[in-house]
């Protein structure tokens, strides 16, 4: 079996069974390198920073991350049945055209993610360097940011393989890093188990829920649109079971680690703000650290920038992945700098997942329902690639699962305040509201239009 970093010809076609060559243990790597990275340890302190004790932080992010990642298994196991990237197992539900809104959506927010790592990375770097002596203002910032895009643009350039063998042989390392790192910062730190701001019962809920949006069900919700982009390469003879849990298992740990590593250090008083949170931590001690925020984004930015060519190649955009890579640069810096003037980042944050959460919940519920419900796990791999229109059941679903899911978002515009979110205290259910309507109203269509065209069939069959 070949590990080497070869260049990916693959586009959006079936990828055949003569170049699925992965491994679930690969595949585990692969979503692990892009846990193992800044913002999910600095993610973790949004929960303290909402009000909550660091007991009830754990709780919700250990929970809640049972939920999201079992989904994203799931995810994962469509990719391995079929060989087919996750915006073209869309066409399903959608129809050819109408998957068209999703795919262009998809490629949208990957160049934002792409935007919202690098922020991160840059301040943490920043703040290390300048603690070793090493100063550059603006210009060392560029020099840094220039230095993890060339690298990251390298590898998505070369596609899933160059990805794979870029985790198989760097996860490891950082995962030791990280361990050494996660006893040096807790045996520095004093975190407080019980002390919470947040002042009675519907506080306490509403900072619950807007936890489980930013790092809970959340996170894993988030990755849905990426996971068959990566698990269609694994070989036909590796089980589901195995692809689930490998996948599951590769989100879940890494997230939950670092969430927590990030509440005790937010709880102990270093704050939100991410070069806070590792400086105060780990002070000197960071110079091991820089490594490991110097392969987080670069792990997680390569899936990002990957998967954004494969969104463009689904809606029938023809392109050279390098001149697409241009274009989501543009994005992503203008992503980034949204965030360097926002006062908080864990506000930021948590308001940016709510507005990508929106959309990606119904879609995600509606390809589910499609896939596992209707067809019992089996589909036509063939008619996704046919001329096809616009599925009414599923637009229609989706257009309605917005609508539900606006109603119970709290987003950073008023715009983007649902009414019920408003009435019931600034919480958030947007992921679940606009889940729930637009899977079950999908189900109830399309079994619906089902027994329509067959008693249209039958009397053609007699």
């Amino acid at each position: 079996m070949s590990t080497t970093a070869r260049f990916d010809e693959h586009g959006i076609e079936p990828i055949p069974a003569t170049s699925r060559d992965s491994t679930p243990w690969q595949q585990f790597w692969i979503w692990s390198g892009a846990n193992i990275a800044p913002i999910n340890w600095v993610l973790g302190a949004l929960g303290v920073t909402l009000g909550l004790s660091l007991v009830e932080t754990l709780i919700v992010v250990a929970l809640g991350n049972l939920v999201g990642c079992a989904i994203f298994g799931l995810f994962n196991v469509m990719g391995h049945r079929t060989g087919v990237n996750q915006m073209v197992l869309g066409r399903g539900p959608f129809g050819r055209r109408g998957a068209l809104v999703p795919g262009v959506v998809q490629g949208l927010l990957t160049m934002g993610w792409v935007g919202v790592n690098t922020w991160v990375v840059l301040d943490l770097v920043i703040e290390i360097l300048a603690q070793l002596g090493v100063h550059g203002g603006t210009g060392l910032k560029y020099l840094v940011a220039a230095l993890i895009m060339a690298v990251q643009l390298g590898l998505a350039l070369y596609g899933f393989y160059a990805i794979r063998t870029f985790e198989k042989w760097t996860v490891p390392a950082t995962v030791l890093v990280m361990a050494v790192m996660t006893v040096l910062a807790l045996g520095r730190a004093e975190p407080d188990w019980t002390a919470a701001t947040a002042e009675g019962a519907a506080d306490k809920f509403t900072a619950v829920t807007q936890l489980l949006t930013a790092i809970g069900i959340g996170w894993g919700i988030s990755w849905l649109p990426y996971s068959a982009d990566y698990s269609r390469f694994v070989r036909p003879a590796a089980s589901d079971r195995a692809v689930f849990w490998s996948t599951a298992l590769g989100m879940y740990v890494p997230t939950v680690w670092l969430a927590a590593l990030g509440a005790c250090l937010a709880s102990a008083g270093a704050g939100s703000d991410p070069s806070t949170l590792v400086t105060d931590a780990f002070g000197v001690m960071a110079l091991p650290v820089l490594l490991l925020i110097m392969h987080g984004p670069v792990a997680t930015n390569i899936l990002n920038l990957y998967s954004c060519s494969l969104a463009a190649l689904s809606v029938g955009i023809r392109i050279a992945r390098w001149r697409l890579t241009a274009v989501a640069g543009a994005v992503a810096s203008a992503v980034l700098a949204v965030f360097v003037q926002a006062d908080s980042f864990a506000r930021a944050f948590d308001h940016w997942m709510v507005s990508i959460l929106v959309w990606i919940s119904p879609w995600a519920a509606i390809v589910l329902v499609d896939f596992f419900v209707l067809h019992r796990g089996r589909i036509d791999v063939a008619a996704l690639y046919r001329d096809g229109g616009v599925h009414r059941p599923a637009m229609i679903s989706l257009g309605l699962g917005l609508v539900a899911g606006w109603a119970w978002q709290y987003g950073m515009v008023p715009a983007l305040q649902g009414p019920i979110a408003r009435a019931l205290g600034d919480t958030d259910f947007s992921w679940l509201s606009g889940g729930l309507v637009a899977g079950g109203l999908y189900y109830l269509l399309a079994t619906r239009a089902r027994a329509r065209a067959a008693r249209v069939l039958e009397p053609v069959a007699r």
